[in-house]
């Protein structure tokens, strides 16, 4: 794999057998982020569960403290006589069929969020196949299934993020820009990680957080103590 002449130098910065303390972890980010733009700070928790395993998923929402440093289009479906409460609540879109339509017609996708009032779930579940491979579909485990509307909107514009597990037992979630600073993206990791911990199945028997690493979008994968949060 061919990596730029900034990716070697970030590299240099960072020991990949250390397990660094999450402050540190973050410093280090920053330090060796070396892209013109803002880059996103992500974090890849690595669970010791069976994602195959019903009773061993874990997935989750949680409103970061300083959100993501990304705006973010929302989409709510919902009956007629509520699309000026979205709309007013902050969602870019908001409608019935008439959004249905336009993505069955246009494969269009041009937001981030999509929620729905439990009274659209009936046709909005025929969008299952478009929407699901992109992470799209509404669900009630993320609060993007709901009759409050405004508070789901809000949750999202003010940094509400989903976890949940891929096929590798690893959840991948953006916490925060560089731009932050090492403080906030400490408090967004700890809100982050704090949630995870508290979704544990049951089910998961040994080590729960097997690894857990952050990289810019740019930078190296840097390897963070997680054990002390467990």
């Amino acid at each position: 794999m061919f990596r730029g002449k900034n990716h070697k130098e970030s590299s240099k910065l960072v020991d990949k057998q250390n397990l660094y303390e999450p402050l540190e972890a973050f410093g280090l980010v920053i330090k060796a982020a070396k892209a013109k733009f803002d880059e996103t700070v992500e974090l890849h928790v690595k669970l010791g569960v069976d994602s195959r395993h019903a009773d061993q998923q874990v997935r989750g929402a949680i409103v970061l403290p300083h959100g993501t440093g990304k705006s973010r289009k929302v989409l709510v479906f919902c009956k007629e006589d509520r699309v000026k409460e979205a709309l007013d609540s902050g969602a870019d879109f908001a409608g019935g069929q008439d959004m249905i339509d336009k993505i069955q017609a246009e494969n269009w996708f041009d937001y981030d969020v999509v929620i729905a009032t439990p009274d659209m779930m009936g046709v909005v579940g025929r969008l299952g196949k478009v929407l699901g491979p992109k992470g799209l579909m509404p669900s009630p485990k993320a609060g993007t299934v709901t009759p409050n509307i405004a508070q789901a909107v809000t949750d999202v514009k003010a940094g509400k993020i989903e976890y949940r597990l891929d096929k590798t037992n690893i959840i991948h979630c953006p916490i925060g820009k560089v731009s932050f600073g090492p403080e906030k993206l400490l408090d967004n990791y700890t809100a982050l990680i704090s949630a995870v911990i508290k979704a544990k199945p049951a089910a998961a028997k040994g080590q729960y957080i097997k690894s857990c690493v952050t990289a810019s979008t740019m930078g190296p994968g840097i390897k963070i103590n997680a054990l002390k949060a467990t």
